[in-house]
């Protein structure tokens, strides 16, 4: 079945900067476009970046352009997304998604808190 598992969030000041990683398993990842998204207390899941299969062509929401960099490693079937020059406004529960058809695949989620 398909698995999507993230890591590397955590605790990190403002300015800072962290990579987060979302491992995948049980479909064939080089295939499809990947996303993270994130949500932050109290608001609505939000999109942050998509990568398409090749990895060659990148979109980024506008409150994070030229902060964060997706990217993914087609051999190691794993996502990843830099953070850098890091806000509190940044601190959310950050999900990979997998969009296959009709169907939305998401992990569990890893924890960015950006604070002093």
């Amino acid at each position: 079945q398909v698995q999507l598992v993230e890591s590397g969030g955590g605790l990190v000041q403002p300015g800072g900067s962290l990579r987060l990683s979302c491992a995948a398993s049980g479909f064939t990842f080089s295939n499809y476009p990947m996303r993270w998204y994130r949500q932050a207390p109290e608001k609505e899941r939000e999109w942050v970046a998509t990568i398409f299969s090749g990895g060659g062509i990148t979109n980024y929401a506008n409150s994070v352009k030229g902060r964060f960099t997706i990217s993914r490693d087609n051999a190691k079937n794993t996502l990843y997304l830099q953070m850098n020059s890091l806000k509190p406004e940044d601190t959310a529960v950050y999900y990979c998604n997998s969009p296959q058809g009709a169907i939305d695949y998401w992990g569990k989620g890893t924890l960015v808190t950006v604070s002093s």
